[in-house]
Formats: C-alpha cells, structure tokens, sequence
C-alpha cells in the first residue's frame, strides 16, 4: 500500500527553486574541466537523494538503472532505507552529503558542502552537486505528479494540495523556459 509519509511534497516555489538551482548552477563555481561521475557512483547517489523524497518513479528507475550497472540487490535495497555501509569508502561522504541536501530540502550548511570540495576537488563536487539538483528536481516532479494520480483515483494525500500537484506538473514547461531566458538575459547583463 502506498504510505503518503514515504513521499515528501514540496510547494510550487520550493520546486522552482530546485530547477532554477540545476538549470542555472545557482551558487555553484563552474569547472574549467568537466568530470564525469562512474554510472555506479551516479546511481548511488541518484538513491541517497530519493531514498529521503520517497519518490517511487525515481526509486523503480534508478534501482533498475543501479542493476544494469552491475550493483547487488542488497546493496540497493539498503541504499533505499539510507544504509551506505556497502558503497565504496571514497563515494561515502558524498552519499551523506546527498542525503544532507536533500533532508535540508537544498539548504545544506556551509560546511558540509566545504567537506565535499575538500574530499572531491572542484571539478568532481561539481558533478556530484548537478547529479543531486536533477535528482531533486525529478523526486518532486514525480511525488507531485504521483500524488495528482492518486488524487484523480480519489486517494489524494493529506500533506500534498491540488495546486502543489498541478503547479509542478505542469509548470515544468513554463518555468525551465523562463528560467533559461532570465538567465540567458543576466549574463549578457554582466557581459
């Protein structure tokens, strides 16, 4: 049965500010050079962060994902319930810092985000932090949308409204063209 406090909801203002963060590196220093996280590493935290928003689309894709990508069943299912004991030394404290971001709904302190650049350099704590802003964008788009099904099923959840369901379903595509264009208006502003 699906539990409404296994899915955290978000208002319509706290999800545009997910996406404005990811679409906009809002607070982030952009690296001279990229680096790709290993699918591995990417998935694992992709589960860190979903495993606190409960979405269940993002938990069902990115535990299949997880499997193609040669990772146990046991590993996964401890990933869902934020047990990191069994994923790599070197990726652990960006598994916490992930789960930290996302029980701080995007709002971690200051020092745990020094901790990652300190542990992970510029260049891979950049990858980590755009991995985490898509995934929190994709958790509360899919808790949303999951909540506007239930609700059109007549099971709607007690913590989630109507607006909340239909603002951030929909307002995805008038708010990522938005936040481009602003953000395409400010550099030319500073350029």
């Amino acid at each position: 049965m699906d539990k409404e406090g296994e899915h955290r909801f978000y208002d319509v203002k706290t999800f545009y500010r997910f996406l404005e963060d990811f679409l906009t590196d809002r607070g982030l220093e952009k690296p001279k050079k990229k680096v790709k996280l290993d699918k591995d590493f990417f998935e694992r935290i992709m589960l860190a962060v979903t495993q606190v928003n409960g979405c269940p689309y993002c938990s069902y894709f990115h535990a299949q994902m997880a499997l193609k990508s040669g990772m146990s069943n046991e590993e996964i299912k401890k990933l869902l319930q934020g047990e990191f004991e069994d994923a790599p030394e070197e990726q652990l404290v960006a598994l916490m810092f992930a789960e930290h971001y996302a029980e701080t709904a995007g709002n971690p302190d200051k020092e745990a985000y020094d901790r990652l650049v300190e542990v992970y350099g510029k260049e891979y704590a950049y990858s980590i932090m755009k991995a985490i802003r898509a995934i929190m964008v994709g958790n509360t788009h899919g808790n949303a949308f999951h909540a506007l099904r239930m609700r059109l099923s007549r099971k709607p959840f007690s913590n989630s409204t109507l607006r909340d369901e239909v603002g951030i379903v929909f307002g995805i595509f008038l708010f990522a063209p938005f936040i481009l264009i602003k953000n395409l208006f400010k550099k030319s502003d500073r350029g």
